[in-house]
């Protein structure tokens, strides 16, 4: 259907403006697959190739790498939070204990390349930076919220002291440090994050 005579033929636009953001999405796609696959710090070129489109047209559709890191954190927060799910604080204390295992085994398993490429880009992206400022923040909040109960049993600075050490003890970085550093195996990993984390609740 034509437009009415006198007004812009906004049809185009709005085409041109959907093929943009397919654009957008491809190369974000491009850009955390490859990291997904080891290549933790992919130039445009690689990324380019990877999305099937042109060098010129990645930074036609991003401005510098910043923009195309703000695309690729909010493409790859979409999927994580397909992963989590709130843990309800009233279940009794061992179920919380095998949800959040097993949450957090999942979700470090699954965002671990992700993190790496990060990691070498925080000290130089203000985007990076803020993004897992937040993701930290995030889940030191949760842990501490799943238990709650247990840390209530604690005076207010032994409580402070205990929740620090929880969100350390939850933490990607310790995964990390398990799973990379030590070699354990995902159940081993899992036992040891579960002796922390009762370590810590426990009075």
């Amino acid at each position: 259907m034509a437009p009415a005579k006198g007004f812009p033929d906004t049809r185009a636009t709005d085409g041109r403006v959907a093929r943009g953001e397919r654009a957008r999405l491809q190369v974000a796609e491009a850009m955390l697959a490859l990291i997904c696959e080891g290549d933790l710090q992919p130039t445009a070129p690689r990324i380019a190739e990877r999305a099937g489109v042109s060098l010129r047209s990645v930074f036609h559709h991003f401005d510098d790498l910043e923009t195309l890191f703000e695309a690729a954190a909010r493409l790859q927060m979409e999927r994580v939070l397909k992963l989590v799910r709130p843990i309800d604080p009233a279940l009794p204390l061992a179920d919380r204990l095998d949800e959040l295992i097993a949450q957090r085994a999942r979700l470090y398993e699954s965002v671990t390349p992700v993190r790496r490429a990060a990691m070498l880009s925080e000290p130089g992206s203000r985007v990076v930076a803020e993004r897992l400022a937040m993701a930290r923040a995030w889940k030191r909040a949760e842990v501490e919220r799943v238990f709650a109960a247990e840390l209530t049993a604690f005076s207010p600075t032994e409580r402070v002291r205990r929740a620090r050490a929880l969100g350390a003890a939850a933490s990607w970085m310790t995964w990390e440090t398990l799973r990379a550093h030590q070699g354990l195996s995902l159940e081993e990993a899992e036992d040891v994050l579960r002796t922390l984390v009762v370590s810590l609740v426990s009075s």
